[in-house]
């Protein structure tokens, strides 16, 4: 039986009552077909159904204290899904008007959800970086909250004091050897790796990538950093949270995209509802556990459920 624990619970100015409460996430240990174990967070059982639930929600706390926001007041952001859908429920509790700008790659299946929830939907023309410049532009001109998952701050401290400090809470004995996740605004992977380091974890952070790109399509939230015109993802040096983070124990770990997705077919035959990205996360901290040994405690991230997925190519085969 899993026991979910209250994160922390707030009083926001919103008709006096309670409106948040994001319960703990489970960490568990996973092995398929015999091979080794992996310590995996259960991200997507959010209340949105991802990870980015972590950070829209403290982005939004911190600008409400900070007095840039009100009920009534209206956020921005760019992404092409799964930020979009955990800003636009966290909106709807607290209040707030949602704008998504999301590319044209994005599945219909996101557009959907984010409406669900009360959110306005912008489909934009062109690469990432111009989805995120009409973001600011508009977002300038009308005087509204702009989220900037890329760039914010509070997109790395909410994964260091939040979901770090339950995984050290949940792992046996307290430590992590290696923090493994693929890379959109590298938030995950650098508020993890950070908070096991300040804990005196001697960890080492592992970048997941996927090695082609025709199997996953544009799709930012879905992959991995792009290190190359043929790997999709963020854009080199838009992502300025990863690009600007130091640190000397980081390695890469490339995964061809199809091994992906049997893996992630592989996670739902156990139980799991996850999207592609945890199929990439899996396979790249198999081969992070191969490397250190036996004994290490490899820990990666399922960061989000498999259906805002249903038009995407996992799912060939299993379409009526």
């Amino acid at each position: 039986m899993v026991v979910f624990m209250t994160q922390r619970q707030d009083r926001l100015p919103t008709g006096g009552r309670y409106i948040h409460q994001i319960p703990a996430t489970p960490l568990v240990p996973v092995s398929l077909d015999g091979g080794r174990t992996i310590w995996c967070k259960l991200e997507f059982m959010n209340p949105s159904g991802s990870t980015k639930d972590r950070i829209a929600r403290h982005i939004l706390e911190k600008g409400w204290r900070a007095g840039k926001l009100r009920p009534g007041s209206t956020v921005v952001e760019a992404s092409s899904g799964s930020t979009s859908i955990a800003f636009a429920l966290a909106c709807s509790q607290m209040g707030l008007n949602f704008i998504a700008f999301i590319p044209d790659s994005a599945t219909s299946e996101r557009e959907c959800i984010v409406k669900a929830y009360g959110g306005e939907v912008r489909r934009v023309s062109g690469t990432m970086l111009e989805v995120l410049q009409e973001a600011a532009r508009t977002a300038d001109e009308e005087g509204y909250f702009l989220g900037r998952q890329f760039a914010n701050s509070d997109n790395t401290e909410a994964h260091r004091l939040f979901t770090g400090s339950e995984i050290l809470s949940q792992i046996p004995g307290g430590c992590v050897d290696a923090i493994v996740s693929g890379v959109g605004t590298g938030g995950t992977l650098r508020g993890l790796y950070e908070a096991f380091d300040a804990a005196g974890c001697h960890v080492t952070a592992h970048v997941a990538i996927p090695r082609q790109g025709e199997l996953f399509g544009p799709n930012i939230e879905c992959c991995s950093l792009r290190f190359s015109a043929d790997v999709p993802g963020v854009a080199e040096d838009i992502s300025e949270i990863y690009s600007e983070w130091e640190c000397e124990n980081l390695c890469e770990w490339e995964v061809g995209d199809t091994a992906c997705l049997e893996l992630t077919r592989k996670l739902w035959a156990k139980g799991f509802p996850v999207g592609p990205s945890s199929g990439l996360n899996f396979a790249a901290a198999l081969m992070v556990a191969a490397d250190l040994g036996e004994h290490a405690q490899v820990v990666t991230v399922f960061p989000d459920r498999m259906e805002r997925y249903f038009s995407h190519k996992v799912f060939d085969g299993f379409k009526a």
